[in-house]
């Protein structure tokens, strides 16, 4: 078999799924027979709604491309929804390996760096923005009913902040681009120096051409609001899909208070986001213990919650990404096709061709050139023709 780096990828991939599968796969047995159960129709329904999230979320992912004056179809952006979930947890970095498989596809489409970091931190701003929606919900109610806790709210202050602090970044890049380049001048030159630690030369200056394109990007977001509010909107529908699979898993083991779903969702998503370890495992499961019983639910039902519904988010997206990051440009290898100019060429043809017909038509000659030929130069009446002999008239 040919040797290719697409071929190593695919094998890297294949290694780590079944270096997770033999990791845990104690979980999943455990996950199968918690399963059983449960009520087959709502497990099922949650299964459901949890790949709508998905889809909504490649919708979301296209409309933040459209804002920074891009384009990529949701179904070029799906594998990039379930890639960036398996490199961040293969990964775990704050989520900078799945945005750095967001920046690397979008330049093999020919999208500049700079934007695809605005399009993929636009993202991250309108997924957390839409949590925070839902986790204001929530604690209104916990406000309401038992109270709410000052370690929730201390957490749901750190996440405000972090979308916050995204939102700073994108307006720096607007109105201070100056003082992002010194911000960024001391990590080039810390780059460099890693890469002097190991022989390698220094990398070509990057900040500059970064900076701009970001501070592009950033000025087209607020130019044209329409396809960030589209993309906020897909990450809420996004959200409420992820609470309805929460709320369904509660329903498969008897648990239907609202109060306690809506919060243990909450719970769940906010262990999940500020864990150490990759996607929240094991964090997660002991939270929605926690916050169910402060509902007056047993510790048993919320444990096999947790463990259905971390099962279902954590899996399934996991296994999935596998497959579809292979469909990503990044292990495809490819770049993009230069066939815009091509077809502009055409269309150009074709509308001088129209523009000759409409002379010729208005000219009486009824001649209409055959599409395809070359523009030839109009035929020399007899008058303009030189005499036999080859010689011109004399001028008198």
């Amino acid at each position: 078999m040919k040797f290719s780096i697409r071929n190593l990828l695919v094998g890297l991939v294949l290694v780590i799924v079944l270096a997770v599968v033999f990791l845990r796969g104690d979980q999943l047995a455990q996950l199968v027979e918690t399963m059983r159960q449960g009520s087959t129709i709502p497990l099922v329904l949650a299964v459901m709604t949890q790949l709508c999230k998905y889809f909504s979320q490649s919708f979301a992912y296209s409309s933040c491309f459209r804002a920074v004056g891009e384009h990529m179809a949701p179904r070029s952006t799906l594998p990039l929804v379930f890639g960036t979930f398996f490199m961040n947890t293969i990964a775990p970095s704050l989520n900078l390996a799945g945005t750095t498989l967001v920046v690397d596809d979008a330049r093999r489409r020919g999208i500049s760096p700079g934007k695809a970091t605005s399009a993929a931190l636009l993202m991250q701003i309108t997924i957390d923005g839409a949590f925070c929606t839902i986790m204001i919900l929530a604690f209104l109610i916990l406000l309401l009913t038992v109270g709410l806790s000052p370690v929730w709210f201390l957490l749901g202050m750190v996440v405000m902040l972090l979308v916050g602090g995204m939102i700073s970044v994108l307006v720096l890049g607007r109105k201070r681009p100056a003082l992002m380049l010194k911000i960024l001048h001391p990590i080039e030159r810390l780059v460099n120096r890693v890469r002097g630690l190991f022989k390698k030369p220094p990398l070509k200056p990057w900040v500059e051409n970064i900076a701009s394109t970001f501070s592009e990007a950033a000025g087209l977001i607020g130019h044209s609001p329409k396809p960030t509010l589209k993309a906020y909107g897909c990450s809420l529908i996004a959200s409420t899909c992820e609470l309805s699979c929460f709320a369904l898993v509660g329903v498969a083991f008897g648990v239907t208070s609202p109060e306690a779903l809506i919060c243990g969702y909450v719970v769940a998503t906010l262990f999940a986001m500020i864990s150490i370890t990759p996607q929240g495992v094991g964090v997660v499961e002991a939270a929605v213990v926690v916050a169910f019983t402060s509902f007056g639910e047993t510790a048993a039902a919320g444990t096999a919650i947790g463990l259905v519904y971390r099962g279902i988010v954590f899996w399934m997206p996991f296994l999935i990404g596998a497959i579809l990051i292979q469909k990503t440009k990044t292990f495809q290898g490819e770049g993009k096709k230069a066939i815009s100019g091509d077809e502009r060429n055409r269309l150009e043809g074709a509308d001088k061709m129209a523009q000759e017909i409409d002379a010729m038509v208005q000219a009486g000659t009824g001649a209409i050139p055959a599409v395809g030929e070359e523009r030839r130069a109009p035929a020399r009446t007899r008058d303009d023709r030189a005499p036999s002999g080859g010689k011109a008239p004399r001028g008198k």
